[in-house]
């Protein structure tokens, strides 16, 4: 059965208050980037001020490489939370997707929640619509109404299997949505990106997204916020504490899906996101094979509070990527992406 409109808005605002008042971080899978060190450069010949954090993406310059990964949208709390997120990308210079648009194709009333374009003019925006519902009614057409209500530079569609087997009443139906997919890609006249919401994308995955024409791949691996979790909390049954228990450890861990991603396909635009919280993170993400990096949860609290706090969250994040890349002898994004210093520890 699938879930009417009025129970998705009211998932939506269930899911949002979940992560804004507890503790729905991975405690039984890491991100990896634990396992990775840099060899420290004593001698790096560089300015640390002069060092260009900037990168190009999607035809958008971004003065830092990250986006504001997709959190939310379709309530009153979640334009509050938006028009924040985006006044602060707008500032700082990174880029941002909105949560899943779907309540708001349904519900023209909810449109304006998501609508941040007017406050950030200038920022690489993503549409976002979960790629299942090419299976349950929506096609080419939708997707091109997801962009254009924000104006968005490109498009996400999000892959969630597990979350959505654990919703009661979850859109469960994934076969055949390659070939839909792929169709979307041609006839779209934006880039189509996938993006995981938190348990990694493999490299057989990637590989057939590439043969797809998908335009790039957001991994959102293991080790950041677990929306098993999330359902655990807002179902709250039995059942559901069972299998939410027997699912905790699942997923490919962040730093894995990354290099899975990059072998799979090597051509593409990758960015990073699952866990990451820091500017070391980011660093590491980069040099293991990303293009830029996403996150979501350390964003979503500070989101609550105001656009300044965002933008001081941010502000700290460019900082320890600078900092990361001056002890690594890395002038720029592109010198960090072939970082001849990044290294497994021995255990």
């Amino acid at each position: 059965m699938v879930n009417s409109d009025s129970d998705h808005s009211l998932r939506k605002s269930e899911h949002l208050n979940i992560n804004l008042n507890h503790n729905v971080q991975s405690r039984e899978i890491t991100t990896g980037f634990e396992n990775y060190y840099f060899i420290h450069q004593a001698l790096p010949e560089l300015d640390a001020y002069l060092i260009d954090l900037s990168t190009k993406l999607f035809n958008k310059r971004l003065k830092v490489p990250v986006i504001i990964s997709a959190m939310t949208g379709g309530t009153a709390e979640a334009q509050r939370i938006n028009e924040n997120l985006a006044r602060a990308a707008q500032a700082v210079g990174v880029g941002m997707g909105v949560g899943s648009q779907r309540a708001a194709l349904d519900d023209p009333q909810l449109v304006q929640s998501y609508q941040v374009r007017h406050m950030a003019p200038d920022i690489l925006l993503f549409a976002n619509l979960g790629a299942v519902q090419l299976n349950y009614g929506y096609g080419t057409e939708h997707c091109r109404r997801a962009v254009e209500m924000i104006e968005a530079d490109a498009l996400v569609l999000h892959l969630n299997p597990l979350q959505e087997a654990l919703q009661p009443g979850g859109n469960t139906d994934f076969s055949g949505l390659l070939s839909k997919i792929e169709r979307v890609c041609g006839e779209l006249n934006v880039p189509v990106l996938i993006k995981e919401v938190g348990w990694g994308i493999s490299e057989s995955v990637a590989r057939q997204l590439a043969r797809a024409g998908v335009a790039g791949i957001e991994v959102a691996g293991a080790g950041g916020t677990v929306w098993s979790e999330v359902e655990r909390l807002r179902v709250g049954n039995k059942v559901s504490q069972n299998l939410t228990d027997a699912f905790a450890s699942w997923g490919i861990p962040t730093a894995e899906s990354i290099k899975m991603v990059r072998r799979g396909a090597p051509g593409l635009p990758l960015i990073a996101s699952g866990g990451i919280r820091h500017g070391l993170d980011i660093a590491k993400a980069i040099a293991l094979g990303a293009d830029a990096v996403g996150l979501a949860a350390p964003l979503l609290k500070v989101a609550n509070l105001s656009s300044g706090a965002v933008i001081e969250a941010l502000e700290e994040l460019a900082e320890g990527l600078r900092l990361a890349m001056f002890c690594s002898g890395a002038p720029d994004v592109n010198v960090l992406k072939c970082s001849p210093y990044l290294r497994v520890r021995e255990r």
